[in-house]
Order: C-alpha cells, then sequence, then structure tokens
C-alpha cells in the first residue's frame, strides 16, 4: 500500500527527533534557539488589516442627511418636534461622524431598488432601533416613541412615559388641528441597541428580500461597486464529531491496530473543525474599497472549486475579516415573496393593510374568525400559516396569553426567540398572577426602556440590558441600582435567568409582515391558501387532499400516531396538512392536477372561487424542473397521449401510472394514433 508523507503539525519534541542525527546541542539550537532568536527580531504583525475599510461613494454623506432630513420634514413638518430633533441629532452625529453613512446608503439603495421592482423589504436585527434607517426607507420599523402624525398639517403627538407599547395600538383619531385621520406610529426603541452607548458599532444591516428577488439584489451590489469589487463571503466546512471519530475507525482498520477507546476519543478530537471544504455564504456580499484590492484582505478561490460557479469567494471565512471589510446581508425570505403572490391575486397593496384590524387579532386567541371549531381545526388558535405564530411551540404560548395588540404579539416574538425567557420565566410569572402580558419582558430593548421609565439612569440601564440579553446576570452594584429605583423583585429575579434575548425591532418587523399575511387569511382565504400553498410549503399528500377532508384528517392521524418517529419529511407535511385541512373546514376544496389548466408550481384560484387546482410540482416525485418541461411542451402543443406526454414532458413512467391512476389523463390514450380518416 502506498503511503503519504506525514506532512503533519510536529511538536518539539518530535521535530528533535528528526534532526537528532546532527547530535542534540546542534538540535536545540536549530529547533528551538534560532527560531526564538528570529521571532525576537520581528515586530508584532497582523495578516489581515485592523480597522474597518469600506467603499467610498461620492457624497454619501449629503445624502444620508438629506434624505433623512427631506423625510422628517415631511413627516413632522418644518419645525420638528424636539424629540425627533434630539434623537436625528444624536444618529446623524454617529452615522456620518464614524463614517457608516456609506452603509446606509447602500442599503437604501437596494431597498429602493427592490420596492420599486415591486418587493417589500423586510428588516432583520436591530436596524429598525435606528430612526435614520427608517426615515431614509430601509426599514419599516419606526423607533420614536409611539405617536400620532398628521399627513396633512404635520401636527404631532408623543407618549414618552410608557403609555402605549406601540403606537399602532394608539386608538383611532383625527386631527384636533384639521380633522385628518391621523397616521399611528412608534415602537419605542433606543438607537443604543444598534449601535451601542457611544454609537461607534459598526453597524450590521441585514435585509429579508423576496427568495425570487435576492439573485437580482445580489446582482445588484455589482452594478453599484463593479464586478471587480463585489465577492460572495466564503464558508468553512469542517471534520464533524462523528466524521472524525469514522477517520480514527478507518485509520485504526488500515493499520490494523486494536486502539483503545481513549485513544480513538483522542485522536477524534484532533481532527475534529479541522477544514474539509470550503462554501459560500448564502446572502453575504463583501465590498471591497475601490481604492483598495481584495488581496489585501483575503485570498479568493471558487467554492468547492466550481469553476463555473457564478461569484468567486473569499478563502478566508468570514469572521476572521469582519472587521475589516464590509458585509451586506442580502437574505432571500418567503415572507416578501408571499405578501407579493398576495398581493398580485387581490389587488391590495400591503402598505394599506390596517395593523390593529380586530378581526386579525382575533386569530391569535381562538378559531371563531375563521368561522370553524376548535375540534374543525384540532387547534384552540387560528394562527397556522401565520408566519412567527404556526408553530405547535408558539400556538401554546399563545393559548396561555391571548393577546390584543401589535405591543403584546411582538413581545410573543421575542419570547419565542429568546432562551430562558419564556419557559421557567415569564409564563409561571403570567400563570401565578403576578404580572399581566403588557408587564413581562418580551426583548432586550424592554428592559433599556422599562428600568429608564422606573427611574433608572440611561446608562446603567443600557449596561444592564447588554448584561442580561447575553445571559451575564447583574452585578450587585446595578442590581442596587435597581432595587434604590423601587425596580419590582419580579423583574429583577426575571431578569437573572435570561440567557439570550431577541432585539424588538427584529419582532416587530416579523410581527408587521405577519399581520399583513394573517389579515388575508381571515379576509381573503383562497388568495391566502393560494399564496401559502404555492411559496411556503413544499411535501404535498396530494391524493388525500383532493378527496377531501375525512381523507386528510385520516393522513394527519397517521402521521401524529408515530409521535417522535415520524420523520421530518412527515412533520412538515403535518404541517401542511393542518393548513388543507382548515382551508377544507372553511369550505374550500383541493382539485386534482388538471393536464390542460394546472401550473407549474403554483395553485391556481378556480373561476368558481371555492377551490384551488393542484400545480404539477405538487405531484409526488415530480420536481420543479419536469413540471416547467411539462407546461412549456404544453404551450407548443397539445399533449395528444400518454406517450406524447411521457416523450415532450420528460415525464417518467411512474408519474404517468400516478396521474393515471387519479384519472388526470383520462382524455388522453396511451399511444399517438393515426387515423386513415385524418390522411
Amino acid at each position: 500500500m502506498k503511503r503519504l508523507p506525514e506532512a503533519y503539525f510536529r511538536t518539539t519534541n518530535e521535530v528533535m527527533d528528526e534532526f537528532e542525527f546532527l547530535g542534540e546541542d546542534v538540535a536545540k539550537e536549530i529547533v528551538v534557539q534560532n527560531p526564538n532568536m528570529i521571532a525576537d527580531k520581528i515586530d508584532e504583525i497582523s495578516p489581515v488589516k485592523d480597522k474597518l475599510y469600506t467603499p467610498h461613494m461620492e457624497g454619501a454623506e449629503d445624502d444620508i442627511q438629506n434624505l433623512t432630513m427631506n423625510t422628517a420634514h415631511d413627516w413632522y413638518g418644518e419645525d420638528l418636534p424636539e424629540i425627533v430633533q434630539a434623537r436625528l441629532d444624536k444618529e446623524l452625529k454617529s452615522v456620518i461622524g464614524n463614517g457608516f453613512s456609506v452603509i446606509y446608503l447602500i442599503s437604501q439603495k437596494l431597498v429602493y431598488k427592490s420596492n420599486k421592482d415591486g418587493y417589500l423589504v423586510g428588516s432583520r436585527g436591530s436596524v429598525g432601533s435606528s430612526l435614520v434607517a427608517t426615515l431614509t426607507g430601509i426599514t419599516e420599523v419606526n423607533p420614536l416613541p409611539p405617536h400620532y402624525r398628521c399627513p396633512q398639517c404635520k401636527w404631532s403627538h408623543f407618549y414618552e412615559n410608557g403609555e402605549f407599547g406601540s403606537g399602532y395600538d394608539l386608538p383611532d383619531k383625527n386631527c384636533p388641528n384639521c380633522g385628518t385621520v391621523l397616521i399611528k406610529d412608534g415602537q419605542e426603541i433606543p438607537f443604543e441597541t444598534f449601535l451601542g452607548f457611544k454609537g461607534n458599532k459598526v453597524p450590521d444591516i441585514d435585509l429579508n428580500f423576496s427568495g425570487d428577488y435576492q439573485p437580482i439584489a445580489h446582482n445588484y451590489t455589482k452594478v453599484l461597486f463593479g464586478e471587480k469589487n463585489v465577492f460572495r463571503a466564503g464558508t468553512i466546512g469542517t471534520v464533524a464529531d462523528k466524521t472524525a471519530y469514522g477517520y480514527v475507525k478507518a485509520y485504526e482498520r488500515d493499520t490494523e491496530q486494536n486502539l483503545r477507546a481513549a485513544e480513538i476519543d483522542r485522536l477524534a478530537k484532533g481532527a475534529t473543525g479541522v477544514k474539509r471544504t470550503t462554501g459560500q455564504h448564502p446572502a453575504g456580499i463583501l465590498v471591497v474599497p475601490d481604492y483598495m484590492d481584495i488581496y489585501d484582505f483575503t485570498p479568493i478561490q471558487y467554492p468547492a472549486d466550481d469553476l463555473s460557479a457564478a461569484w468567486k469567494t473569499t478563502h478566508f471565512d468570514f469572521h476572521s475579516i469582519h472587521d475589516n471589510i464590509l458585509k451586506l446581508d442580502i437574505l432571500g425570505h418567503d415572507d416578501p415573496t408571499m405578501i407579493r403572490m398576495l398581493q398580485d391575486l387581490s389587488g391590495i397593496d400591503p402598505k394599506t393593510i390596517p395593523t390593529d384590524d380586530p378581526g386579525v387579532m382575533k386569530l391569535f386567541s381562538g378559531t371563531d374568525i375563521l368561522g370553524v371549531s376548535e375540534e374543525q381545526l384540532q387547534s384552540k388558535i387560528g394562527t397556522m400559516g401565520v408566519p412567527e405564530f404556526g408553530t405547535k411551540f408558539v400556538r401554546g404560548m399563545l393559548e396561555q396569553t391571548h393577546p390584543k395588540t401589535f405591543a403584546e404579539l411582538v413581545k410573543i416574538s421575542g419570547l419565542s426567540h429568546g432562551t430562558d425567557v419564556w419557559l421557567g420565566n415569564a409564563e409561571e410569572l403570567i400563570k401565578n398572577g403576578t404580572v399581566t402580558m403588557p408587564e413581562v419582558i418580551g426583548c432586550r430593548d424592554d428592559i433599556m426602556m422599562d428600568l429608564i421609565h422606573m427611574g433608572v439612569e440611561s446608562d446603567i440601564a443600557f449596561k444592564i440590558m447588554e448584561h442580561v440579553r447575553k445571559g451575564r446576570g447583574i452585578p450587585d452594584e446595578w442590581q442596587k441600582e435597581m432595587r434604590d429605583s423601587n425596580v419590582p423583585e419580579w423583574y429583577i429575579g426575571a431578569c437573572l435567568k435570561i440567557k439570550y434575548m431577541f432585539p424588538k425591532a427584529h419582532a416587530s418587523a416579523y410581527v408587521l409582515m405577519a399581520l399583513r399575511i394573517a389579515y388575508f387569511k381571515v379576509y381573503y382565504p383562497l388568495v391566502y391558501y393560494a399564496a401559502y400553498f404555492s411559496v411556503r410549503a413544499d411535501d404535498f399528500d396530494l391524493v388525500a387532499m383532493a378527496h377531501g377532508k375525512e381523507s386528510v384528517k385520516n393522513a394527519m392521524a397517521e402521521i401524529n400516531g408515530k409521535g417522535n418517529e415520524a420523520s421530518t419529511k412527515e412533520k412538515n407535511l403535518l404541517t401542511v396538512l393542518e393548513i388543507a385541512n382548515e382551508m377544507l373546514e372553511r369550505g374550500f376544496d383541493f382539485k386534482m392536477v388538471d393536464i390542460e389548466k394546472s401550473d407549474a408550481e403554483n395553485w391556481i384560484i378556480q373561476e368558481d372561487g371555492k377551490s384551488l387546482l393542484a400545480p404539477f410540482s405538487a405531484i409526488p416525485g415530480l420536481g420543479l424542473n419536469v413540471a416547467k418541461q411539462i407546461v412549456a411542451a404544453r404551450e407548443e402543443q397539445e399533449f395528444i397521449s400518454k406517450e406524447d406526454l411521457s416523450k415532450r414532458g420528460k415525464v417518467s413512467q411512474s408519474l404517468i401510472e400516478f396521474m393515471t391512476n387519479n384519472h388526470v389523463l383520462d382524455n388522453l390514450p396511451d399511444e399517438n394514433q393515426l387515423s386513415l380518416f385524418d390522411i
């Protein structure tokens, strides 16, 4: 057997052994003394840059200043309210003063283009904590305290003492000056959670684009900066624990050894975490300033050595250079895609959907608004299929809390994403009657604002929030500050249990998207179900769905009967079946695939307004490429036989059999036939 050279990284003793032919003294001089002498003569250097190098965009500072102030005056008048002016003074000083204008401007351009092309963009993380980000159009989340503003005469009124958790929960009101219906806004989120208390933390702006639009957004960065200045963030795949164990067992077998268990564990631990392959980050785009070169930061390569890849990636993992080069997170997400489809099917602009619709709010505390009972749905809550609120875990939270306001939904979102925030913490406090839902700590920002409202100094409140959200507890001196301000003991105890907390801006953006989708579920059900099954569902039991609710319920019972032994695919299917059951119970039907009318991947609302026609991709085992091939071939010429479908549609015999058994091909003969009468 051919042996590879032993090129591993040796210990000092192993290197000494390699040089033993020189004698111990000379070997020590070469291996130990000389390298140390050379190292002592070299100044400390870093192989990578030691500060952030952002791309240069001519006039970025002025653009951000003007975009911000123009919108501010448009919303709040020529003489800005003091609270707005103070917030903008603080934020613009931080953004422009620290050289972050270009980061904001890039994000603004990306969001503006997506919106212009008809796709909403969702924001992630804490970017909604920035009023500048709101006014420049990067995020829909307004971080100011809850307030009214008049779109006509610019009158405004702010609630700065925590009277309301969200501006969307303010009662409807007309302007006292001109009688115009007032706009309700504001989520009360401190800027500090985004850029730190000193305002100098590098902004991390994560944006959720439609999955359909994501490649366009990625390529737009090439338009903005040039192809040679943008690269995909590289990832490094490492050896996992089980793989390393397999390597050691194979080594043991190949070398005919019989290693002890402790030695196997030691060798496996040494191999774990070693680089195995490279890939690319699904959303990360690195932007190199035009006055520098990518090689100033990292080598580049094709991901997994795939020379046909559209993007080159960084050789270094992004985390190694994230303090030195700007990364844009241009993520793909289903919610904007679904909202675009809902808009196309209904003609309703999603931005006009109210955020406090009473019917939609009922969805989060029962099933009555859907016109079905809990028994019919096999669920006490009607939020199945609503992003953020559809899982059994979150529905269980809704059963206990019955949220009635936007602010409470934001808390639910924060609680469901946090660690040790709900279970064994807020859940117990609510059950025991210690607090009500509006009082619980839902998001990290709640801590800072709650403490400020209770009288704790803002800098101490910020530090406490930062400690708690990272699970680091609260030092004794800060606990004393809290008690001196009469912060309740339950509040301090809850903070001490928390390991991780979600940002309020992120939760607010998610809830806003969720409410828009929920609105269609309540008032435009068939539009909602068409979009849900087209965009969010991947696994279908088409036969059960086409045969009605009893068939669907039986399929659900079969998967539920497997308990934890159900596969991941079956669990995903169960979610789809639950939504299908809901649709059927609401009086709608599914139609089996129609060879003449079905779309490749989208469910089509039928002319009767009471049913959905399944696409070809819903057939088990029929992939999207084949589905598209069938539609393309059909558009060229109608199919004249099963043989014709098989040849031109590239459809396998097993799929032909499925369609035959389910009466999809009843009007097609088996083979192409030539009639003498046609000659």
